[in-house]
């Protein structure tokens, strides 16, 4: 499938979890960089996570086969690799490496850290010459005057964007002469850290109205920053001004009619969608709650951490202790219901699922087998996972296959909920906030640290009663902690 002789077309790869398409986040290379075996040659975005993917062939980089934003199925090209012998930079005299940007490197939406043995590449870029009168006004050959054109991205041969210069060192034939001099550059922004890109989009300001601060024209994070800051800059003028109709394929939130945004629903937003939307439609869903005194765990918490303070037990570490332990005696909850087979399947082990907020969305990582876990591994794991999940480095092994899931709502400052369940699973267990409230105790009012907890289940796995015991067990636990010695 090589598009040359001696190429070869590196496709993408099957990343598991039957995902069957990719969206690109950012090339790591550019056409004429030399890769070697293993490096990572592009950063995609999954349903469920944000990856690395390293590229098994060494030479020269000759195409990249869609930019970034672009969705990618699974099984075709990625990107052209030539050996070195065959494929010179026929732009090697035409391009300077551009180094400039936020200052922002992201792995999985983290930052990343130094010491990893592996110089990450930024886009190199063409740096227009000063602008030269057009040999003609027809029509132009290739992508319209101010079409941006995403870094990394390849250019069909006689067809060079406007403000890019061209292999032979003349200007593109298009049309340019009702431009000012200095708009060639600005038709294109030039931008390399996602980061920026991102955020522009979360403020819907568009990059090209940007005059960028960096070497060539980058756009840096600050330049975005001050226009974020300033809502009187041309910036913010042409973003309130911008035409209600357009195209929503270049700005990830696009004005529409009034004041309106469109948010396209893509990436791990739509398959939160699709996910919540089944669950709703398939599961009979029922939610039962009741207040419990968590003074107690609390009590009990403060001992454990001041006994041994070097490995600290959250809360929702011995709330993952209550639920595996009201599993093991209620075991009807940890189970799916399978609908073709018309059958019920109970697992053999407990994989908990701990649903996190992070920046890409609502993600439910999973504990696998959580129940051979003591209660301080318990808590090394979820914190190790939940800080994972929010910096994006989880492959999607570890975002599905729950059994059963705890949700914390409590950090968000609210007292209840009636969540929905995680399809395929049949149980859910929410927790609220925990408040100092009245509270009777032998008879007398005293101030006691309450919370809400609450059971959403599938009705099709068990009735009111296997469902009450369960949250009647998890809350005598919490209120007496000591409950817990003789189920574990």
């Amino acid at each position: 499938m090589s598009t040359a002789v001696g190429t070869r077309d590196f496709l993408l790869p099957d990343l598991g979890e039957g995902l069957s398409e990719a969206e690109i986040v950012e090339w790591r290379v550019a056409v004429g960089d030399v890769v070697t075996v293993d490096q990572s040659v592009v950063e995609v975005e999954t349903a469920k996570a944000v990856v690395d993917v390293p590229c098994p062939y060494a030479g020269r980089v000759v195409a990249l086969h869609g930019a970034a934003g672009e969705v990618r199925p699974v099984g075709q090209p990625l990107i052209t690799i030539a050996p070195l012998d065959d494929a010179p930079d026929p732009h090697a005299t035409y391009r300077e490496e551009e180094r400039a940007g936020s200052g922002n490197v992201l792995i999985g939406y983290g930052t990343g850290h130094g010491g990893t043995g592996r110089r990450r590449r930024r886009p190199r870029l063409a740096l227009a010459p000063e602008p030269a009168p057009p040999a003609s006004t027809g029509p132009a050959s290739g992508p319209a005057a101010g079409s941006p054109v995403p870094a990394g991205s390849s250019v069909p041969a006689g067809s060079v964007p406007a403000g890019l210069s061209a292999p032979n060192g003349t200007a593109a034939s298009a049309d340019r002469s009702a431009e000012p001099a200095t708009t060639g550059v600005q038709s294109a922004p030039l931008v390399i850290s996602p980061i920026v890109r991102r955020l522009a989009k979360e403020h819907g300001i568009d990059l090209a109205s940007l005059r960028g601060t960096g070497p060539g024209g980058v756009i840096r994070r600050a330049d975005l920053d001050a226009a974020v800051a300033a809502p009187t800059t041309a910036a913010s003028a042409a973003r309130l001004a911008a035409v209600p109709d357009a195209p929503a394929a270049h700005v990830g939130l696009a004005p529409a009619g009034d004041g309106d945004t469109v948010i396209p629903l893509t990436g791990i937003r739509k398959v939160i969608a699709d996910k919540l939307s089944r669950s709703r439609r398939e599961i009979p869903e029922v939610t039962i709650w009741v207040d419990v005194d968590a003074t107690g765990l609390l009590e009990t918490r403060a001992a454990i951490n001041a006994a041994t303070p070097d490995t600290p037990v959250s809360i929702l570490a011995l709330l993952a202790r209550i639920c595996l332990s009201g599993l093991r005696r209620y075991p009807q909850l940890n189970a799916h219901v399978d609908t073709e087979g018309q059958r019920i399947i109970q697992s053999a082990g407990v994989h908990l699922g701990i649903a996190a907020q992070t920046d890409r969305g609502l993600v439910v990582p999973v504990l696998r087998d959580a129940q051979r876990l003591t209660t301080r591994e318990l808590a090394a794991a979820l914190a190790e996972t939940t800080a994972a999940a929010r910096a994006g480095t989880l492959p999607p092994a570890r975002l599905t296959g729950g059994t059963f899931t705890l949700n914390n709502y409590g950090v968000f400052g609210v007292d209840g909920s009636t969540p929905i369940i995680n399809h395929p699973e049949a149980a859910l267990l929410g927790v609220g906030r925990i408040v100092d409230k009245p509270w009777v105790v032998d008879g007398q009012l005293a101030v006691r640290k309450v919370t809400q907890i609450s059971l959403t289940f599938d009705h099709r796995v068990c009735d009111g009663g296997v469902a009450g015991g369960f949250l009647r067990h998890v809350a005598d636990c919490v209120e007496q902690p000591a409950l817990l010695v003789a189920n574990v």
